[in-house]
């Protein structure tokens, strides 16, 4: 089959023959219709963030697509059914999946950083935690479920707790962080987004903020939530990953609230201790998302309750073309199609 190859940080990927899969045990072997491009790849190519599994490694996490195969002892799906593969992958014995925390699993492996992921033609997946997908969601767009999509879902409705009514803003409104605007949106909150990208905000707005602000035109936004609010918003969802604008969606949130840190980012965060303490702010991260989210999800956008922000596809050869875009902000989620 053919596959884009992780050879190590600053190196493009190197699309290639490989051989192809095969399911062992309990797995199934899957035909990508599709695979998102997720700066968690640019992490591992441009800022040297090592993968679990040293190079080479067939990066991408973000899958759905069409059995192919199916190992021995395999009954949750059949050759022919329409499946989403998790970003994360769980043992299904550790003390956080017997409580249903899967997406903290102790054992959890990553496709496209643990195991070979999809940005191939074939990838292989335990059948019992893939999901089968209605024939009315498309497989391309679906794809993003994976993660774009179910990732927010747990950081709105699971660590945020967001109830109706609530004020929540979103710093940074790429692929993620505008479906966390559309799932809080869809769950009452007035949303603000926001992004250095007016066309981001654009599209933030058409899915449910209420405001947006850009920092260019108003670098001490944080201000300036604070005054729409009348002291802060309830929960600020940092979508990014830099502790700069970790710190000034920290500088939002009111006495009480909430801040989530969805971002992810490898450095340090420094806030301000009394001011957690003397104001009971709560910092909380999160993690992809437990399996009952991804149904969850599933019955959303199958339900016509949530979108599937698709704005670009890339054929595998032009893999490369697609990270360019991805670093240059263009779009919101773009799409390998095999």
């Amino acid at each position: 089959m053919r596959a884009a190859v992780f050879y190590g940080p600053g190196e493009a990927l190197r699309v290639q023959d490989v051989p192809d899969p095969e399911p062992g045990a309990g797995e199934v072997l899957i035909r990508v219709a599709a695979c998102g491009l997720c700066h968690s790849d640019l992490h591992y190519i441009d800022h040297g963030v090592p993968t679990f599994h040293p190079p080479p490694l067939i990066l991408g996490h973000e899958a759905a697509g069409v059995v192919a195969a199916c190992g021995p002892g395999v009954t949750a799906l059949a050759e022919g059914d329409r499946a989403l593969m998790p970003a994360l992958l769980w043992c299904g014995g550790c003390r956080y999946c017997w409580s249903g925390r899967h997406n903290i699993c102790a054992h959890s492996r990553m496709p496209g950083n643990d195991v070979d992921g999809a940005f191939a033609e074939y990838v292989k997946a335990p059948a019992e935690q893939c999901f089968k997908l209605p024939p009315e969601i498309p497989l391309v767009e679906g794809c993003v479920i994976a993660d774009a999509l179910t990732t927010p879902y747990h950081a709105v409705v699971d660590r945020a707790r967001v109830q109706p009514g609530e004020v929540v803003v979103v710093v940074g409104c790429g692929g993620v962080g505008v479906n966390a605007v559309q799932i809080a949106a869809a769950m009452g909150a007035h949303v603000i987004g926001v992004d250095l990208s007016d066309d981001r905000l654009e599209w933030a707005r058409k899915c449910g903020a209420a405001e947006t602000i850009n920092p260019r035109s108003d670098p001490d936004y944080a201000k300036t939530v604070r005054r729409l609010t009348d002291g802060g918003v309830d929960v600020a969802i940092e979508a990014i990953g830099n502790p700069v604008t970790q710190q000034q969606a920290f500088n939002t949130v009111r006495p009480g609230g909430r801040l989530i840190l969805l971002g992810y980012s490898d450095k340090e965060l420094g806030l301000n201790a009394s001011r957690i303490m003397y104001r009971e702010i709560e910092v909380i991260g999160t993690l992809g998302c437990p399996p009952n989210g991804y149904r969850r999800v599933i019955d959303l956008v199958h339900e016509g309750r949530l979108q599937l922000l698709v704005t670009g596809r890339f054929p595998l050869a032009e893999i490369n073309a697609g990270l360019d875009a991805l670093r240059r902000s263009e779009g919101l989620r773009s799409v390998v199609v095999p």
